[in-house]
């Protein structure tokens, strides 16, 4: 049997709240950055499974990788970057910025590097977490506690092989997926064949097919929607101003914002008339770029906004080239020397590249809560991943998913959404830090409650139209569990402070009645200012409407002679 050190804090600090953090990415420093900022808060531990800090930045670093959110609005709002080299960018900057955060925060300190959290379970008797670690090099077992945790692991997971592709094992070449690129892997001179036409295939297959004597054959299932990219860098001048004129970067960043936050009316199938502008805007874009022989396979049915829409990076245009092409038969499985189609046909290659996406079942989401039941549970009897604003879940006191269900809009900064979370998270867990409560748990009723609306809202978007990764089970026959239903705005609403009333408090008792005669005192003045309002609209219409005319000619007339004189 295998022991356990623990690397709970020493008797000195163990009256001293413990937060855990899983996850270095985006999400992940993000949280600690607020914990610092708000509320002076240090004693928390960030703990990432991998060697370094980064995420996603980290992880994907395939030709072409970078974000499809312009740079100003994909960036903390507390940490705004007037270096940005362009309006999009590129993995290597995204990966720089959040590692300069890092670093900036003193984050190294309260970082533990390969350090896999593989369970946590909540102990209602001393109202907190006993976390499972394990070394990834070393394979060393320990625990901590922890008082609350924060889940930042992403929105997306594990790199997913479509299931019903067989005989990967077969092919006698090199077969990689893009979010673990090969780099050792040659291209020049040999036949590529892409698996996919998703987000991160439309941003490689242009810059692998650059060569012309690297043939590409891009297999594709369904078509995509795209959007002209027009990306352009900022001059020096332009940068200047953003960081020495005050508050034009803030501007710049705001108004980016709301133009997007304005797009998320296509997503409603209420406003057909703007749906049908928008795909016909969209398909006129499309046969612009695209080969003239492909249209009638290019353009979806589905209205825009079913599947991510993608914003171009000269995909289309790259399929003129005479080294690349499109296969939209269908794939029967991978033989040692290509692909073999459904129709019977091996399409002969040296290189196969899955460019299929990634999973968004948190695998790594292992948490047992009050109730005795794990998270997983609770989503199955669900019919899927559910939360409360995509950050709490009923049963599982002081835990906070980042990224969590129904969160990602579509349309906008992930970054902005996961800022709203830890915002309401850190209202949520300040009695707890300040030893005023133990724990804050959503109530099911509030879950149902609000999942209920959301799922509404959902049932009457275009999200239903077509298969998408944004569905539990893939297909638009289950539940939607990715996507919010509105503009950032409307989410950041919901999240800007805590609803109390819908959250089950432990060992709050003090401080509830503190918060009541707060809340009292403030009506109260509230009350003063009217009657005091309302006393002194009387008074003008009695003696005061009569005097005041007189005293203030007498002042004016003391002012002109003291100047004068």
């Amino acid at each position: 049997m295998t022991s356990l050190k623990s690397t709970t804090p020493s008797s000195s600090k163990a009256s001293t709240p413990h937060v855990v953090i899983v996850g270095a990415g985006l999400a992940g420093i993000s949280t600690a950055i607020s914990l610092k900022r708000q509320l002076g808060f240090e004693d928390f531990t960030i703990y990432e499974r991998a060697d370094a800090v980064g995420g996603t930045w980290r992880d994907n670093t395939y030709p072409g990788c970078g974000s499809d959110v312009p740079g100003h609005w994909y960036s903390l709002s507390t940490d705004l970057n007037p270096k940005w080299s362009s309006y999009f960018v590129n993995q290597p900057e995204l990966r720089a910025y959040w590692e300069e955060l890092w670093h900036k925060y003193d984050l190294v300190k309260h970082t533990h590097l390969s350090t896999s959290v593989t369970n946590a379970e909540w102990d209602n008797h001393t109202q907190r977490y006993t976390v499972s670690l394990l070394n990834t090099k070393t394979g060393e077992k320990t625990e901590t506690h922890a008082e609350a945790m924060f889940y930042a692991i992403g929105g997306f997971q594990e790199p997913v092989y479509p299931k019903d592709i067989g005989g990967i094992e077969k092919f006698k070449g090199d077969l990689f997926h893009s979010a673990r690129w090969r780099h050792d892997v040659e291209l020049k001179g040999k036949r590529v064949g892409v698996i996919g036409n998703g987000c991160s295939a439309a941003q490689f297959v242009p810059e692998i097919s650059e060569d012309p004597s690297v043939q590409v054959v891009n297999f594709c299932r369904t078509p995509q929607w795209y959007v002209p990219r027009g990306n352009f860098r900022f001059p020096g001048w332009m940068k200047w101003i953003f960081a020495h004129v005050p508050f034009v970067m803030r501007a710049y960043r705001n108004w980016i914002m709301a133009r997007s936050d304005v797009s998320f009316l296509i997503f409603r199938k209420d406003n057909a008339r703007l749906v049908a502008i928008t795909k016909k805007t969209l398909t006129a874009y499309i046969k612009s770029k695209a080969p003239k022989d492909q249209l009638a396979k290019l353009i979806p049915k589905y209205s825009p906004g079913c599947k991510r829409i993608i914003v171009d990076p000269d995909y289309l245009q790259s399929l003129k080239r005479p080294n690349v092409s499109l296969c939209w038969d269908g794939i029967d499985e991978i033989v040692e020397d290509g692909i073999k189609l459904k129709t019977g046909k091996i399409i002969p290659l040296d290189v196969i590249i899955f460019g299929t996406g990634y999973s968004i079942e948190p695998a790594d989401l292992k948490v047992r809560g009050s109730t005795g039941g794990t998270i997983h549970e609770y989503f199955q009897t669900q019919g899927g991943a559910t939360a409360y604003a995509g950050t709490c879940m009923p049963g599982f006191p002081n835990l906070f998913t980042l990224l969590g269900p129904n969160v990602a809009s579509g349309h906008a900064s992930v970054i902005f959404s996961q800022e709203s979370q830890i915002n309401m998270g850190i209202q949520l867990i300040k009695p707890i830090l300040e030893g005023k409560a133990k724990s804050f748990a959503i109530t099911e009723k509030a879950t149902d409650e609000y999942n209920t609306w959301l799922q509404g809202r959902l049932s009457t978007s275009v999200w239903t139209e077509c298969n998408s990764y944004y569905q539990a089970a893939g297909n638009n026959k289950s539940k939607l569990i990715a996507t919010f239903p509105g503009p950032v705005s409307l989410f950041w609403w919901i999240t800007r402070s805590p609803r109390w009333e819908l959250f089950q408090a432990v060992g709050a008792e003090k401080w509830e009645k503190q918060r009541k005669m707060n809340r009292v005192k403030r009506w109260g003045m509230l009350a003063v200012l009217v009657v005091l309002v309302v006393g002194m609209g009387a008074l003008w219409k009695g003696p005061l409407q009569v005097l005041l005319p007189g005293v203030l000619e007498k002042l004016r007339t003391a002012l002109s002679v003291s100047v004068f004189t």
